[in-house]
């Protein structure tokens, strides 16, 4: 068995077993084990988490875990999840000082208006919209293309899909 699918198989069955109780707790640590949650929580598709990630990604608290709860936003795929990155671009765009999880928001935003068909990030990516403020002014200015953020978005998306799809035969395999 290759290594990548012996991880994912892993990663899958870790993110459907565990208790909702430990996801919050490492909800509440450090950026590492929040991030560790906002993964399995995408893999798992634990919709129930949506507005603690919601919060926690508007409170920008750590680094790096952000990311993460963009994945996971995106994996549930619905307006309520473009609710939340539209509320934190809102927030975090006008802000060209602060460089958070700006790109993976859009990214994520950008595949939800693909996936339920709305054109929600377009008031962002207007010419003199917040992007382009954000980003110095003019387009591609220390950043990359919208779409490759969303392209990004989701290659990670679809890295959570398929460990799901592996967690879920695993588990049930073991009668779980």
């Amino acid at each position: 068995m290759q290594r990548g699918v012996k991880f994912m198989r892993k990663l899958g069955k870790a993110a459907h077993e565990i208790a909702p109780r430990e996801l919050g707790m490492l909800l509440d640590r450090g950026w590492r084990e929040s991030g560790t949650a906002a993964w399995l929580i995408a893999v798992a598709g634990r919709t129930e988490f949506r507005e603690r990630l919601g919060e926690l990604l508007l409170a920008s608290k750590w680094p790096y875990a952000g990311q993460a709860y963009c994945v996971a936003l995106a994996t549930f795929g619905t307006s309520a999840d473009a609710d939340l990155l539209v509320a934190y671009l809102d927030r975090y765009l006008p802000c060209p000082d602060l460089d958070y999880d700006q790109t993976a928001a859009l990214g994520a935003l950008l595949l939800l208006d693909a996936k339920v068909a709305t054109d929600r990030a377009a008031r962002f990516l207007a010419p003199d919209g917040l992007w382009q403020q954000w980003t110095g002014g003019s387009p591609g200015t220390d950043r990359d293309d919208p779409d490759e953020y969303r392209e990004f978005i989701g290659l990670l998306c679809a890295f959570a899909d398929e460990t799901a799809k592996h967690g879920r035969a695993r588990v049930r395999s073991y009668g779980f």
